[in-house]
């Protein structure tokens, strides 16, 4: 029989409604067994999200400040919760009272940030009739924070060998002195991901508030389309440019074992929403270009040398100028006697002077001069190294709307072209793109 690993986020599960919601899309298909929560987020865009609260309570306790206002509304979260469901089998005083101990204690912020999840997860399993697992101890941090991805998988396989029906919290795991240590905000994918592979599954459904991953950004382009199917390594480039439902880190596991990844909708269960998978066989591109994704905020630095193609370690001497000032290298496009290198403005501002004047006495260059105000736009797709003329119709498209490329990068599997152009022509050109290939 199949198996299937389902993540549900802090939407899908901020109140007693979308509880229900949830149990009928996990009663609807008896393959759902593992069920990954999150904590309750907001129930309206004024609402506070639980982890927030949470948070405010370690705030508040750290600089000596009654913590119990913010500790009662997490309460009164949970208690509606489950007075509407009529769940009797968890005790959340005695549970919030654990909490309040802890507080006064003096524990750690990350114990507090995962309390939403633990509470939450035993709430869905009780209303579920599922056995709850809890991730510390299975899920396993370094005692440097990092976390052991093979450590984990020998101990949380183990521990869902004999389970059939789970619910799971995301977001946190332990390290090897028990104290909680969670992943970054988002981190309950990177959980769904883990027990997806734990427990072999055939798909890993995350379900959230959206219906799956859309072409461009909707701020920008007027009701873009859904993407049906995607690649990891098209999610990876698109993902990179903020074009994502899904954390960053989610796709490795899964990726490894061959697992796809279904991003669906908890209030439109019926869409199909984006699935996520290896590369998709040859005749499976429904577009030459899968999606569109960019974002402002890059300086360029233009370096000129007579003959610098002949200066061995020219390029290592620039690179660990950039790296000693900590700042990371997003594209370096070159020419015979040029070089650019396109880093993040907020990195480089700063120390400006003193990354040139490094520059200028390592490598005596001929000039060298900056601009500011970069976009970078990613356009992606497998499908276009099976289109020729596909780059001549994204130059066609950035001309026709007036905008001067600044730059052109082509990755070397010609899944993707990375375009830079001035700020102030950042929207219209993802418009001029989308309309090239999806009009």
């Amino acid at each position: 029989m199949s198996n299937t690993v389902c993540k549900f986020g802090g939407t899908s599960l901020a109140s007693s409604e979308q509880f229900r919601k949830v149990a009928a899309i996990i009663k609807s298909d008896p393959n759902r067994k593992y069920i990954v929560a999150s904590a309750p987020g907001k129930r309206a865009s004024d609402d506070i999200k639980v982890t927030d609260l949470l948070n405010s309570c370690h705030s508040a306790s750290e600089m000596g400040m009654d913590f119990r206002s913010y500790l009662d509304l997490v309460y009164r979260r949970f208690s509606d919760i489950i007075e509407d469901l009529q769940i009797s089998s968890v005790d959340l005083r005695s549970e919030i009272s654990i909490i309040e101990e802890n507080l006064s204690g003096g524990c750690s912020r990350d114990y507090i940030s995962s309390r939403g999840e633990y509470l939450n997860s035993k709430i869905l399993a009780a209303f579920l009739g599922y056995e709850f697992i809890d991730t510390a101890g299975l899920v396993l941090f370094n005692e440097d924070g990092r976390f052991n991805p093979s450590a984990t998988n020998k101990k949380l396989s183990s521990a869902l060998a004999d389970i059939q029906k789970a619910v799971i919290p995301g977001f946190y795991g332990s390290r090897a002195d028990g104290s909680i240590q969670t992943f970054s905000r988002g981190g309950s994918d990177v959980t769904g991901s883990i027990v997806a592979l734990a427990v072999n599954a055939d798909l890993y459904e995350n379900w959230t508030d959206v219906s799956g991953m859309l072409s461009a950004d909707p701020r920008i382009v007027d009701d873009p389309e859904t993407i049906s199917r995607i690649s990891y390594r098209e999610l990876r480039e698109l993902s990179y440019m903020g074009a994502s439902v899904l954390h960053e880190d989610a796709v490795f596991p899964v990726r490894e074992a061959g697992i796809p990844i279904n991003i669906r909708n908890t209030n439109a269960p019926s869409e199909k929403g984006t699935l996520i998978m290896a590369t998709p066989p040859g005749d499976s591109f429904e577009r030459t270009v899968t999606g569109i994704a960019g974002k402002k905020g890059f300086s360029s630095i233009l370096i000129e040398k007579s003959l610098m193609n002949n200066e061995i370690g020219f390029l290592s001497k620039l690179l660990e100028i950039l790296a000693s000032y900590n700042i990371s290298i997003d594209h370096i496009p070159t020419g015979i006697d040029t070089i650019s290198v396109v880093v993040h403005s907020s990195d480089f501002l700063p120390v400006k002077e003193q990354v040139l004047q490094d520059i200028f006495n390592a490598l005596s260059p001929d000039s060298v001069s900056v601009e500011d105000n970069i976009a970078l736009i990613a356009v992606v797709g497998h499908g276009m190294a099976q289109s020729p003329g596909t780059a001549s119709k994204i130059f066609r498209a950035i001309a026709s709307a007036g905008v001067n490329i600044r730059m052109i990068d082509q990755g070397s599997s010609e899944m993707n072209i990375i375009l830079a152009v001035n700020e102030e022509n950042y929207e219209s050109s993802i418009q001029s793109i989308y309309k090239e290939f999806w009009n």
